[in-house]
C-alpha cells in the first residue's frame, strides 16, 4: 500500500513537472506588424516596385535584332554595357523604366520605332545575420518571407529572440524595424536576428 502511494505521488509530480515545462515552451509572442524597436510604434515598411541594382542579371530583347539582345549584369557601379550604346545607368530604375530608356537611347540614331522587353533573371541577394545557424548573403526568389529567409540559413539558433527579428531596408544605413516572420522581403534588405536574454 505505501509502495502504491508512493508510486502515485511520483506520477503526480512527473506530470506536473511536465505541465510546466510546457507552459515553458510556449510559442513566442510576435509583433503582428513592423514597429520601431527603440519606439514600439508601428511603423509602415515600403513596397515598393523593384529597383535594379549592382548584381542583378537581366535579359534584354530587343524586337528583330538578335544580335543587340542578351543578358547582361548591372555592374559596381549600377551600368549595363551594351552593344551599339554603351554604358547605359541602370541601377534605380525599374524594369520599365529600364525599357524606355534603352527605347529612347536605341531610337537615337541607330534603330527605328525600338521595341524593347527587360525581363530580370536574378536578383541581387539578401542578408541574414545574427542568431541564425548559417548566417551569410543568398539568393533571393520572388515571394520570399522574412521566416523563408531564415529557413534558408539554417533556422533559428537556441538563443535567437524571435519576436524581436529586425530588418534594414535600403542599405545599412537604413533604421531597422522589428518586423513579424510574414513581411515579404527585398532583393538587398539586411534582416537581423537578436539575440534573446533568458
Amino acid at each position: 500500500m505505501k509502495r502504491r502511494g508512493m508510486l502515485r505521488l511520483g506520477a503526480m509530480a512527473l506530470l506536473g513537472g511536465t505541465g510546466v515545462l510546457a507552459g515553458c515552451t510556449s510559442a513566442p509572442e510576435i509583433a503582428p506588424v513592423p514597429v520601431d524597436p527603440v519606439t514600439g510604434l508601428p511603423v509602415k515598411l515600403e513596397q515598393q516596385p523593384y529597383r535594379l541594382g549592382t548584381g542583378d542579371k537581366v535579359k534584354i530583347t530587343v524586337f528583330r535584332h538578335e544580335d543587340l539582345s542578351g543578358e547582361f549584369e548591372v555592374d559596381g557601379n549600377g551600368y549595363l554595357s551594351l552593344p551599339l550604346i554603351g554604358e547605359v545607368k541602370a541601377a534605380g530604375l525599374t524594369a520599365r523604366e529600364l525599357e524606355d530608356e534603352l527605347e529612347r537611347r536605341y531610337g537615337d540614331g541607330y534603330l527605328v520605332n525600338p521595341k524593347i522587353s527587360v525581363e530580370i533573371l536574378n536578383y541581387r541577394p539578401f542578408y541574414i545575420l545574427g542568431e541564425v545557424k548559417e548566417p551569410g548573403q543568398y539568393p533571393y526568389e520572388p515571394g520570399m518571407t522574412v521566416l523563408n529567409a531564415v529557413a534558408k540559413a539554417g533556422g533559428f539558433t537556441f538563443r535567437a529572440k524571435q519576436d524581436g527579428i529586425l530588418l534594414q531596408r535600403g542599405g545599412a544605413d537604413a533604421p531597422p524595424v522589428v518586423v513579424p516572420g510574414n513581411t515579404p522581403i527585398q532583393p538587398g534588405d539586411i534582416i537581423t536576428v537578436p539575440e534573446r536574454f533568458f
